[in-house]
């Protein structure tokens, strides 16, 4: 369930609410193919049963606009996880892309990560600052998930983890799910993005558009600077490194398909080309079971382990708690 980051107060919550209505619609719609799932048991007993698990993320803190209240009834209409921030830093919790405001995570932020923990939602760290990440490992009872993000060391994008938080990742039993963007899997496509961007600012049109929608000018340029290729081995040197810091048991897939702006990397550009990937781990000598985990077997285990950390906070009272 994502919005705008710039979308903030009581209407945060209305459209965030919108979105869960839409996708528990659509869900019951399409009985014979879609079924709502809110555990790991449920994930795998509606995949045994041929259908696709559908699970509801909200990615963002800014929309639950600082009450604890409004997470609780997220998690009641089936919200598993939330990501701490997206794009914009919170008086509570630093986004990697904006300038701080909490220091990581304020003494409200720490509150946010207790309530999850308690009612068995999964903390996501992608988009939030290091910093953040570093307080959510310390007070997290739980594993934690980023949920779409890629290893800094191979690709310099404040977006991905450095090597001593993907291993603290994994110490902890969490899983980072590696994103497809390009701009988070090759330097080379980065500073290809720069020039690009610099052009569009320099003629005034938008440049977050790509391919043959882009606007006039950026379609010329775009042919005269052909894009650098990004395939299915820049993605899969992010899953190795994770691997290869972390542990096979802390590596997913997180492609982020939804939120790339049709930049997908070359014969890739959905999920059918999930299968070109595994083939090129297999080419790396990776395990048919190391390759279970990263398809969903460590996600369905972190599951697990919030679901339980959950069960054991079940005589805990509610933190009554609001960030203002």
């Amino acid at each position: 369930m994502w919005i705008p980051a710039d979308t903030i107060g009581p209407r945060a919550v209305e459209m965030t609410l919108e979105e869960i209505d839409v996708v528990r619609r659509f869900v019951a719609a399409h009985p014979r193919d879609l079924e709502m799932a809110t555990s790991a048991a449920d994930v795998r007993r509606v995949e045994r049963a041929g259908r696709i698990a559908s699970l509801i993320g909200v990615e963002g803190g800014h929309q639950i606009d600082g009450r604890l209240a409004v997470l609780r009834q997220y998690k009641a209409l089936g919200v598993g996880y939330m990501t701490l921030t997206h794009g914009k830093s919170l008086e509570w919790a630093d986004s990697s892309t904006d300038a701080p405001r909490a220091g990581g995570l304020n003494p409200f932020g720490r509150q946010v990560v207790a309530e999850m923990n308690r009612i068995g939602m999964i903390v996501d760290v992608s988009h939030v600052a290091d910093t953040t990440m570093r307080d959510v490992l310390a007070v997290s009872r739980a594993p934690a998930i980023a949920s779409h993000s890629g290893a800094r060391a191979v690709t310099d994008a404040p977006r991905n983890i450095p090597d001593d938080l993907l291993t603290a990742i994994g110490a902890k039993g969490g899983v980072v799910m590696v994103n497809f963007y390009p701009a988070f899997l090759s330097n080379a496509w980065r500073a290809w993005d720069r020039e690009r961007t610099a052009y569009a600012r320099s003629v005034g049109v938008a440049a977050d558009v790509y391919g043959p929608k882009s606007p006039a000018p950026l379609v010329a340029w775009d042919a005269a600077h052909p894009q650098p290729r990004v395939g299915v081995k820049e993605v899969a040197d992010h899953v190795e490194h994770v691997a290869r810091v972390a542990g096979h048991d802390a590596v997913g897939l997180g492609g982020d398909y939804d939120g790339i702006n049709g930049t997908a990397p070359q014969g890739m550009t959905g999920v059918d080309g999930y299968p070109l990937l595994f083939a090129e781990l297999v080419r790396r000598g990776w395990s048919d079971a190391d390759l279970a985990k990263l398809s969903g077997g460590n996600v369905l285990r972190v599951m697990e382990a919030v679901e339980a950390v959950a069960t054991r906070s079940a005589g805990q009272p509610p933190v009554e708690a609001t960030a203002r």
